[in-house]
């Protein structure tokens, strides 16, 4: 609405349903890495904007968010802790569950201009994007897998990562990060330069931080 546009002209650009992102909305369904990107670019909103917005004047220490918060994906927190400055405490990280099988929690206290630092917790069969589409983006990136496996395509070379390994790449190339294995892969990654050159991104901040 703040846009002056209809729920179908936005599933148009996205190539989506209209009642798919209806679904979205309402919280019916979630959606996959790849579209909530595609959904915050569009937007040209952040994902605290459009994930972990609560109800305008709820208390800060309140764990749910409001009827006039956005649905994508299952959203929890963040508990405010204001006099711990930049310290991120684990119990109240930020989190993200997307129907990708894909869960990201943030480890900064608050927003960070250099970047987007985060774990991602990838379950058996869970991945980046839908299907085997690979994805692209401003930025240069960073994995580091603490358990489990990980197969992650950039281009056209395929790289397979044990516990203890680590790789990194240009968001520009097309990449997709899967996990062929029996049990959840965890990361911590980071993801320096996102909006650099590119206003509308995927980034765990507000968006007027970046004008």
């Amino acid at each position: 609405m703040e846009r002056g546009m209809s729920l179908r002209e936005l599933a148009r650009r996205l190539e989506l349903s209209a009642s798919a992102l209806s679904q979205i909305e309402t919280g019916k369904n979630r959606p996959n890495v790849e579209t909530l990107y595609m959904i915050v670019a569009e937007l040209g909103l952040s994902l605290d904007d459009l994930v972990f917005r609560r109800k305008r004047g709820a208390a800060d220490d309140s764990d749910e968010a409001g009827p006039d918060s956005a649905s994508a994906g299952e959203r929890h927190g963040p508990r405010s802790r204001a006099t711990d400055g930049p310290l991120q405490h684990g119990e109240d990280r930020p989190s993200i569950q997307l129907d990708s099988g894909v869960t990201w929690e943030r480890l900064t206290a608050e927003h960070d201009p250099e970047g987007d630092f985060f774990t991602s917790v990838y379950e058996p069969g869970g991945a980046s994007s839908r299907d085997s589409h690979l994805i692209v983006h401003s930025g240069r990136e960073y994995h580091l897998l603490l358990k489990g496996r990980l197969t992650v395509s950039i281009g056209f070379e395929t790289y397979e990562l044990k516990a203890g390994d680590s790789i990194s790449f240009a968001s520009t190339e097309p990449h997709r990060l899967f996990n062929p294995g029996d049990t959840p892969a965890e990361t911590v990654t980071f993801v320096m330069g996102r909006r650099q050159d590119d206003r509308r991104n995927l980034a765990f901040n507000e968006g007027s931080q970046d004008d």
